[in-house]
């Protein structure tokens, strides 16, 4: 079983800073990209950052230059660095993997999520 679990996340001013970590554990055959996504109250989920598994990056435009994705391979484990944090980025923010466990087809895997709020 492969499990995908957040953590980080909290509540912090405008202008501060927060970093949120994503793990995932079980039978892991191959991790591909993973990611992290948002969903605000009344908004759909969006994409936030992703990296692939050879460390190419990319962002929305809406995040870029203060949103740093980073992913330590050896621990299955992503980063999300946010400074420079905006009250717009209040969201619960998802950990996405597109995994292959033993034996399957890779799928995508979705953590719980973990809320960031930013006041003003």
């Amino acid at each position: 079983q492969v499990q995908v679990v957040e953590s980080g996340g909290g509540l912090v001013q405008a202008g501060g800073s927060l970093r949120l970590s994503c793990a995932a554990s079980g039978s892991i055959f191959s991790i591909n990209a993973m990611g992290w996504y948002r969903q605000a109250p009344g908004k759909q989920r969006e994409l936030v950052a992703d990296i692939t598994s050879g460390g190419t990056a990319a962002y929305a435009d809406s995040v870029k230059g203060r949103f740093t994705i980073s992913r330590d391979n050896a621990k299955n484990t992503v980063y999300l660095q946010m400074n420079s944090l905006k009250p717009e980025d209040t969201a619960v923010y998802y950990c996405n993997a597109i995994m292959k466990e033993y034996y399957h087809s890779p799928r995508d895997y979705w953590g719980q999520g973990t809320q960031v709020t930013v006041s003003s």
